[in-house]
C-alpha cells in the first residue's frame, strides 16, 4: 500500500491566557491508502487535534503534513477546502444535521458545495442514504429519527461525494451500545469495499474495530500498535 497521509514533527501550540497549550508536540504518523486506524487518548491528549490536523481543518505550528504527496502547508484556503469536500468525508458525534431538513437533503449539503446539478445531487444523496440502510427513511427530518439512523444519516453526508477518507470523531459516542455496534458495521463494511477509515473513540471495543491504534498522550504518540483481536462487539452487562 501507498501512503496516503505523512506528519513528520507536528506541533500545534495554543496561547490561552498567556500559557502555551502544547496540543500536539511533535507527532509522527504515517497512514497508508486503506488503513483502518483508531486515535485514542485521554481529554486533553491531543486526539481531536490530531483529528482536525488530520482533516484539513487546522495547521501546525511546526512540522510538515503531506496529503497524496503533496505539502497541505504550502495549500491556499480553496485548495485546502477542496480536499475537505472532494476527499474527505466527516462524521462527528453530535450528528451536526439541519434539524428543519430532510435525512435526503441533509445528505445534499456537500453536493451543493461541490456544485453538483440537482438531478444528480437528489440521486447520489438516495444512494448514499440506501447505502447504510435508510432507503426508506430519506424524507424524515433528524427528530423524526433515532439517534442510530442520525448518525446514519451523518455517515451518508460524508459518504456523499465518494472520498477516499472517512474521518469519525467519537461516532459512538452518543449512541446505545446496540445502535453503536450497527454504525460500526457500517464503518467496517466502508473499510472493506476501499475506504480509509480514521475514527477517534475512548472506548477499546470501538478502537479494535481498526487495524492500528494510535495513543496520543500529551501531545505526543505513545503507542502505535496493530489490533490483532478486532472487529470484536462488546460483551453485553
Amino acid at each position: 500500500m501507498s501512503i496516503l497521509i505523512k506528519l513528520k514533527g507536528i506541533k500545534r501550540y495554543y496561547d490561552v491566557g498567556g500559557e502555551v497549550v502544547r496540543a500536539l508536540d511533535g507527532v509522527d504518523v504515517a497512514i497508508d491508502h486503506n488503513e483502518y486506524i483508531s486515535i485514542m487518548g485521554p481529554s486533553g491528549s491531543g486526539k481531536s487535534t490530531l483529528m482536525n490536523m488530520i482533516g484539513c481543518l487546522d495547521s501546525p505550528t511546526a512540522g510538515t503534513y503531506e496529503f497524496e504527496g503533496e505539502l497541505v502547508h504550502d495549500m491556499d484556503d480553496n485548495q485546502l477546502a477542496s480536499i475537505r469536500n472532494r476527499k474527505i468525508g466527516f462524521v462527528f458525534q453530535t450528528f451536526n444535521l439541519l434539524s428543519k431538513a430532510t435525512a435526503l437533503r441533509n445528505v445534499e449539503v456537500p453536493l451543493i458545495y461541490a456544485n453538483i446539478p440537482r438531478s444528480d445531487r437528489i440521486e447520489r444523496a438516495a444512494e448514499s442514504l440506501e447505502a447504510v440502510g435508510l432507503g426508506d427513511r430519506m424524507h424524515h427530518k433528524p427528530n423524526e429519527l433515532s439517534g442510530g439512523q442520525r448518525q446514519r444519516v451523518a455517515i451518508a453526508r460524508a459518504l456523499a461525494n465518494k472520498p477516499s477518507i472517512v474521518l469519525a470523531d467519537e461516532p459512538t459516542g452518543n449512541l446505545d451500545s446496540k445502535s453503536g455496534v450497527e454504525i460500526m458495521k457500517i464503518f467496517d463494511d466502508l473499510h472493506g469495499r476501499g475506504n480509509t477509515i480514521i475514527l477517534v473513540t475512548h472506548e477499546e471495543y470501538i478502537a479494535e474495530h481498526a487495524d492500528r491504534t494510535i495513543h496520543i498522550f500529551d501531545g505526543k504518540v505513545k503507542e502505535d500498535i496493530a489490533n490483532h483481536n478486532n472487529r470484536r462487539e462488546p460483551v453485553p452487562t
